[in-house]
């Protein structure tokens, strides 16, 4: 009988990040490694398991529908063992070892960084990640245990189904239209002398933030239907965008009103404008350390920006 393959969690680990990276190069970088040795696990992988892993070409290195599959039950593998050791960090030190933190990209990671200061004064040894996502990203990110705690919008799907989870409301985001000085829907707009109506909007390209939800229904906000888009991957791509005049649309007004002071950016009353977004923090109940109730208490009672608008008392 043929001995069984191994498939570690150190190999799935190598065949995850040559998948990310598209290269053996790169992915061996982010894990120390030199490019020979991934190559050497992957080699004895596809032996012992009998199938190809990655079609590989000079420009590309690409899963094989097999290294699919193999990958897909491997991050489950991976989202498992980390869930484990975070699970044995807590029951033996009451700190996490790990604590991920997912916040919208509308909002960006800066606005942590006064939280972050504060707790690594604790010294508790928890190793900090935060990652941004966008739109239904985040709360993706929290259903599928890539985050422990997430700051996401309550926009349409919003809180996933089923319970389990804490949810506490933070505050309101005010959006503003905006348009660089030199476009023609600004022109148009002085010659109007009133808030565009929608027929005046449509023609023009509309930049808008893709939702990085990779199995969660994508969301979309402040766009007509019909309407042109140029699609970015953040609210700072989207800024610099519109300020490039490339495109029109809804800017978080704490993000807009300097652009307005600098003249950079024009706001434009239009007929239909962007409802108040609102945040809210969110986690899986009964599953915080210590490290993610002190992050929970904080950002619920410190705000985390000064330009929120009314603060909702309670979420649905």
């Amino acid at each position: 009988m043929s001995p069984r393959p191994t498939l570690s969690l150190d190999a799935i680990y190598v065949v995850d990040a040559i998948a990310r990276h598209g290269s053996f190069a790169k992915a061996a970088a982010e894990l120390h490694k030199v490019p020979s040795a991934l190559s050497y696990t992957v080699g004895q992988l596809e032996r012992e398991l009998g199938i190809k892993l990655f079609e590989r070409s000079k420009q590309h290195t690409r899963l094989t529908p097999g290294g699919k599959d193999l990958l897909e039950e491997g991050r489950r593998l991976l989202q498992l063992a980390a869930a484990a050791e975070r699970r044995l960090g807590r029951i033996a030190t009451g700190w996490e070892t790990d604590l991920c933190i997912v916040i919208d990209s509308l909002l960006g990671t800066q606005r942590l960084f006064p939280a972050l200061e504060g707790f690594y004064a604790l010294g508790s040894g928890t190793r900090v990640r935060i990652a941004e996502e966008s739109l239904e990203g985040c709360w993706e990110a929290l259903v599928e245990h890539r985050a422990d705690l997430v700051i996401a919008g309550l926009g349409a799907g919003g809180i996933p189904s089923g319970g389990g989870y804490a949810v506490a409301p933070l505050g309101a985001v005010a959006f503003d239209f905006a348009v660089a000085p030199g476009h023609p829907l600004a022109i148009h707009a002085a010659a109007l002398g009133a808030p565009l109506p929608e027929s005046a909007v449509l023609p023009h390209r509309a930049v808008r933030v893709a939702d990085s939800s990779r199995a969660r229904p994508a969301k979309t906000y402040g766009l007509l239907a019909g309407q042109e888009t140029l699609t970015v991957g953040s609210m700072a791509a989207k800024l610099d965008a519109q300020r490039a005049g490339l495109g029109v649309g809804f800017l978080p007004r704490f993000l807009a009103k300097p652009e307005f002071e600098q003249g950079t950016l024009l706001r434009l009353d239009v007929q239909q404008p962007r409802p108040d977004a609102v945040f809210a923090l969110a986690y899986r109940s009964n599953e915080l350390g210590q490290a993610g109730q002190w992050f929970a208490e904080r950002v619920t009672r410190e705000p985390l920006l000064d330009g929120w608008t009314a603060r909702p008392a309670s979420a649905s």
